[in-house]
């Protein structure tokens, strides 16, 4: 088959065009321009790419063609400014998942679709199986360890049946160790943040320096108790998530806990008592189910409420009213569940679908 493959310049995607190659595919190589600053022209934003040089000299070594790809605008629009918006809002948002729902897969496969490919793939670390019934189904990585399953939840049937993940029966070492048989100079390289456009993890000072930048300056607020009680002021909503109980920047004698964040009123709710966020119920907006018709009604699954979190069992309930919004309802209590982030689905190890969390 013609597969373009998803090139970050770092060794998983490298490895993913190697494998491929050896399969006998005939392979090229995509980088995405995504943080460059919009001021510049394409042509200006790939030659100060350091994604797009690593990847070009990939792609030389193995002597297939390297595409660029300028999704600066759509990345802006559909990640970055959610982004810092959900913040505001009060949530805490997950940008890979919108990055993977927006970017790196339905504008990917348009664009190799548009250029003759038959398949796109990904150096993502989980596994597609191939049914003799003809669905393809996502599953989990081989190595849980590096298992990258949860960001995927968004992928639909179609898109199932045009994507490859290579890297889905491997660890992380046995990649580094594949790349640097084949002399390839990225086998040494270090993993990609977290976040790709805060490469310090630090999104409060990002959120920060963007308002500056947009020319908004919000007022100060406060810490408040369960009561309504000022504790003290805050350095911004944006600096905190539930559950939180490091780094809050404030001194009470004893450990206090998120429970709470009110955009409107601009507080930060703390408690003492952890059970306190602590909750069996969610509810999930933006529901895609991978296998739809499999799933008409309520349904047992294992749900994990945030990346790096494990599973846990629970009955998801479909929409009774106009709202649109999943029952998440768990065996046990759990820690934090945080508006913003994602409830992904799995059965065993296949992922069945998932949503954004919403507390009511």
């Amino acid at each position: 088959m013609k597969i373009m493959v998803a090139m970050s310049g770092g060794v998983d995607s490298s490895a993913a065009v190697a494998f491929l190659l050896q399969q006998g595919h005939e392979v090229a190589g995509a980088t995405f321009l995504l943080c460059e600053p919009l001021s510049l022209s394409p042509e200006e934003a790939a030659k100060h790419s350091p994604a797009v040089r690593d990847a070009k000299d990939i792609c030389t070594q193995l002597g297939i063609p390297h595409y660029t790809l300028d999704l600066r605008c759509r990345f802006e629009e559909k990640v970055r400014r959610p982004f810092v918006e959900g913040y505001l809002a009060g949530i805490t948002p997950n940008p890979c998942v919108d990055c993977n729902k927006h970017i790196k897969f339905p504008a990917f496969w348009d664009f190799a679709r548009e250029k003759g490919y038959d398949r796109i793939a990904t150096g993502h670390y989980a596994f597609i199986s191939r049914g003799e019934d003809g669905i393809s189904r996502l599953k989990k990585a081989h190595s849980l360890e590096k298992d990258q399953s949860y960001m995927l939840y968004n992928l639909t049937e179609e898109l199932l049946n045009c994507i490859e993940l290579p890297l889905g029966s491997y660890t992380k070492g046995e990649i580094r160790a594949f790349a640097a048989e084949l002399g390839l100079a990225v086998s040494t390289k270090p993993d990609s943040q977290d976040i790709c456009f805060i490469p310090d993890k630090n999104a409060g000072s990002y959120i920060a320096s963007y308002l500056e930048q947009m020319g908004i300056s919000l007022p100060a607020g406060s810490f408040i108790d369960s009561e309504g009680k000022e504790l003290g002021p805050h350095k911004g909503i944006w600096n905190y998530t539930l559950g939180q109980h490091k780094k809050l920047g404030i001194a009470l004698g004893s450990p206090r806990y998120v429970s709470a964040i009110d955009p409107a009123k601009n507080t930060v709710t703390l408690v003492e008592n952890e059970q306190l966020i602590f909750s069996k119920i969610a509810f999930a907006r933006d529901v895609n189910l991978l296998h739809p018709n499999e799933y008409p009604g309520k349904f047992r699954a294992n749900v994990k409420p945030r990346y790096g979190k494990r599973e846990a069992a629970a009955v998801i309930y479909p929409p009774e009213d106009n709202s649109g919004l999943f029952c998440v309802e768990f065996e046990e209590p759990q820690r934090a569940l945080t508006p913003g982030q994602s409830l992904v689905f799995y059965n065993g190890d296949e992922l069945i679908g998932g949503g954004v969390c919403v507390l009511k």
